[in-house]
């Protein structure tokens, strides 16, 4: 369930710079998902394809890291500076993320 920044009492939304980089990123990884199925469609080498999918989960795990540190700096530090219940909501927020993440 996708939720707004307007729903948590804590949330300070993406920075400006990392909207703008994230977007670019999904812009590019769009395209190279795009190549990725004319290549099938073309039947092309398996493991050639194999590397494309690589390389867009490399670049998806780089947004991924940049969305991540934008939540850390603005979100958690705000909610972590403010105390009391925001701040235990968004340890247990960033155990939940840590938790998924490493595995």
């Amino acid at each position: 369930m996708a939720r707004t920044k307007n729903e948590i009492p804590y949330a300070m939304g993406i920075a400006d710079k990392t909207k703008h980089d994230i977007l670019k990123r999904l812009a590019r990884i769009r395209g190279q998902v795009e190549g990725i199925q004319r290549m099938v469609e073309d039947e092309r080498y398996c493991p050639d394809i194999l590397q494309q999918f690589a390389a867009v989960h490399s670049a998806l795990r780089g947004a991924e890291k940049e969305l991540l540190a934008n939540h850390l700096e603005r979100c958690a530090a705000h909610a972590i500076a403010e105390g009391g219940e925001a701040s235990a909501d968004v340890r247990q927020e960033l155990l939940d993320l840590l938790y998924r993440y490493v595995r």
